[in-house]
């Protein structure tokens, strides 16, 4: 079986990281994979939501340290194999503009937190904990946990949390921010596609825009962001799903949207 399974099901992808035995841990040929299925399904038309879940009782564990001893340990080789490899997934996520949902089914850890943060939206089981483990090992987080942590739960407590590996439960998570709710392992899934489906079945042009104009907004002033956020909405107005949406709501019915 595969390391990482993937399959599309009424307009929601997902992305299933299979070694169960590793709690997941990946290799640099499962995040090449990782990112190559990311990429598929930002241009597959009938995909509309991506989530990524875990199989077995680990979401990710980040890399697998004993691969990694493997490899050439010199510091420019293992640069080049973080960029090369690892870094693909965060890069890929930057010019998907389709929503993704991460159900952390189990631990995450080090680069498994970060490759959670790197998703929109966070689900997490009871069971779930979760912790910047990098100092742990003597390193510094290899997976944009820097940039991403500070930008949920502030510079201070994502300090700590960086400086004290510490682990933290679902429930702390979710009070800090980390993720947006918590479930009981067997509801989790459940409860993961039902918000995907919701957000797959709403105007996809317009969810995308969303998206895009949110992102960007955190990287620009007040009044290049509406003057952004006129373009984007010249843009949508234009489009078969905004006429349908209009419609659907005037006449009190679901709407039926094609992505044009």
């Amino acid at each position: 079986m595969s390391d990482l399974e993937y399959d599309v099901t009424d307009n929601v992808a997902t992305i299933r990281l299979n070694r169960p035995e590793k709690r997941n841990a990946f290799t640099f040929s499962m995040v090449d994979e990782w990112a190559d299925r990311l990429a598929e399904a930002q241009a597959d038309p009938q995909v509309n939501v991506i989530v990524v879940t875990g199989e077995g009782r680990g979401f990710c564990s980040g890399i697998d340290l004993s691969w990694v001893e493997e490899h050439d340990q010199r510091p420019l080789k293992f640069k080049q194999a973080l960029t090369d490899h690892i870094h693909r997934v965060p890069l890929t996520l930057e010019s998907v503009d389709k929503p993704v949902i991460a159900a952390v089914n189990g631990d995450a850890m080090g680069a498994g937190l970060d490759m959670a943060l790197m998703c929109d939206l966070r689900l997490a089981s009871t069971e779930a904990r979760m912790a910047m483990s990098y100092v742990k090992v003597g390193l510094v987080p290899g997976d944009g946990g820097c940039w991403l942590l500070p930008r949920l739960v502030g510079l201070p407590r994502a300090l700590e949390l960086l400086w004290t590996g510490d682990m933290i439960t679902a429930e702390r998570a979710e009070q800090l921010g980390i993720v947006n709710s918590v479930h009981k392992p067997e509801k989790l899934i459940d409860a993961t596609y039902e918000l995907a489906g919701r957000i797959a079945g709403a105007p996809p042009v317009a969810v995308r825009m969303i998206k895009r104009a949110t992102y960007q907004s955190q990287r620009l002033d007040f009044r290049t962001s509406l003057d952004l956020i006129s373009s984007h909405m010249g843009v949508v107005r234009s489009t078969d799903d905004s006429v349908e949406a209009y419609r659907a709501f005037a006449e009190k019915r679901p709407g039926k949207y094609t992505g044009r």
